[in-house]
């Protein structure tokens, strides 16, 4: 279950509302014709050959990052989409000038190294946004309160690299232990009912990460 920060606040009060997180190619292979003087060959292998081209173009282009934030990343150096891809998860957000809040968070629960050393993980990383209607002296105090920020950061990660398409009705299990629920298709995805993808499938050396406009909240 999700709620929006303000539907938070209204429920449980500030200090919980501060809650907030810091995160196939498939390859199509050349065949052979068998020669124009097979009957209707070469307009029929050319024709194959083009649908095979298009049906990798757009494989391909689902495999790139996707959504309206995306135009926010540099168009090189670290915090560019090639630069966090060479780098583990918390240090690529360290690179990203939209997550610093997230960073923020991630340094102060002493959780960079638990997330850098993990093996293959998907964060939904609230942008910094996300976090511009938390009133600051509820953030703070959230920052302050490590058990509790450590429970919500670690609510925003699940276990295995996903891509999109297993977003589309998917159920996972985060290393907080609540359940985490995505629907949606093509580049529109939701987490947990309410939180959008703004921008998705970012890959880290160790992670996928997908970056939402919402602050996901621990049940229970």
């Amino acid at each position: 279950m999700t709620m929006s920060t303000t539907d938070y606040i209204r429920k449980f009060g500030t200090a919980s509302a501060a809650a907030v997180l810091a995160f196939g190619l498939a390859a199509c292979g050349d065949m052979s014709g068998g020669g124009e003087e097979e009957a209707g060959g070469s307009g029929g292998e050319t024709g194959s050959a083009e649908e095979r081209a298009g049906n990798g173009e757009t494989e391909a282009a689902m495999d790139e990052p996707f959504g309206p934030a995306c135009a926010d990343v540099p168009d090189d150096g670290a915090g560019s989409f090639d630069g966090m891809a060479e780098d583990p998860v918390a240090t690529a957000a360290s690179n990203n000038p939209a997550l610093s809040t997230l960073v923020e968070a991630v340094t102060q629960a002493d959780l960079g190294d638990t997330l850098n050393g993990a093996e293959d993980i998907t964060v939904f990383a609230p942008a910094d946004a996300a976090f511009e209607e938390i009133p600051e002296e509820d953030l703070n105090a959230l920052l302050e309160d490590k058990d509790q920020l450590t429970d919500v950061l670690t609510y925003h990660v699940v276990e295995g690299k996903h891509a999109p398409a297993d977003l589309e009705e998917g159920s996972f299990t985060s290393l907080q232990g609540g359940k985490v629920e995505t629907s949606g298709s093509g580049e529109e995805y939701t987490v947990n009912g309410d939180a959008n993808v703004v921008c998705g499938n970012v890959q880290t050396s160790n992670a996928t990460v997908y970056i939402i406009d919402g602050v996901l909240m621990p049940q229970g």
